[in-house]
């Protein structure tokens, strides 16, 4: 049994879906090499990513593996050269194409197997370290690679469903909250209509004014780690605390940060 025969199950899972179809409906890309169609040349990206391989040179061994194309029913793996072309001649409007097809699939897939009427989005970024020169990568916060160029995407996912709903990619030096505007805004214009409540939470990294006036305007229930300023700092000894178990005692209190309007 090929070590990645779980991958039958996905491409079955696949099928019920109509996955295939429904990118050949959808997508649009004209090439001279049509050797794959355009939804085996996104699938054969898609496949090494969900068996965890995360570069398209580790991938290339699904070549020469007859039992993983036969379960998947590709009659063959593109060769990594092949991919990398397919992804660097890819126009601007293919990547608002896709961006397009993901929606509609989350807005169809949030509510399978249960109607949803509340969404709860977490807005966090992470670090991506690289090793070489490769584009818009550069030194910023790493705290496992100090001094080696990144990037720092910027992902907001569903929790209830941990569907990834919108993603940014960034430079490693790119602020906590930079382009979080951009990306909320994404993110609620592609809720479903029949949503009727919308939850945000956030670190302290996004706890700034226009982060905060955009959930104000979109009237979403929000809930963003206050950022430890020495005036916050001072008020916090005079509270009156209460024990909730033998380690953590909790206060609540209110507070208007300066400048903050609501």
């Amino acid at each position: 049994m090929t070590h990645y025969g779980g991958a039958y199950f996905f491409h079955e899972f696949l099928q019920v879906l109509q996955v295939r179809d429904f990118l050949a409906r959808h997508l649009a890309y004209p090439r001279r090499n049509h050797r794959y169609s355009l939804s085996q040349m996104i699938l054969a990206l898609v496949y090494p990513i969900v068996l965890g391989l995360d570069r398209l040179e580790t991938a290339s061994f699904l070549r020469f593996n007859g039992t993983f194309q036969y379960l998947t029913g590709l009659p063959s793996f593109p060769d990594p050269q092949t991919l990398r072309r397919f992804l660097h001649q890819a126009p601007d409007s293919f990547l608002e194409q896709m961006h397009r097809v993901n929606d509609r699939l989350l807005q169809s897939f949030i509510h399978r197997p249960d109607h949803r009427s509340r969404l709860i989005f977490d807005l966090d970024s992470s670090v991506v370290t690289v090793f070489g020169r490769q584009q818009k990568a550069e030194v910023g916060y790493n705290p496992r690679y100090r001094g080696k160029r990144s990037y720092n995407p910027l992902l907001c996912l569903e929790a209830n469903s941990s569907y990834l709903w919108d993603t940014e990619l960034r430079p490693g030096n790119a602020g906590t909250w930079d382009g979080s505007v951009e990306l909320l805004a994404s993110c609620f214009v592609n809720a479903p209509p029949d949503i009727r409540e919308l939850r945000v939470r956030a670190d302290a990294g996004f706890g700034f004014n226009p982060v905060l006036e955009i959930l104000e305007a979109r009237a979403a229930q929000y809930a963003v780690v206050a950022r430890l300023t020495q005036a916050f700092k001072r008020l916090l000894p005079g509270l009156r605390y209460e024990s909730v178990n033998k380690q953590w005692e909790m206060a609540e209190f209110d507070h208007r940060s300066h400048g903050w309007p609501h």
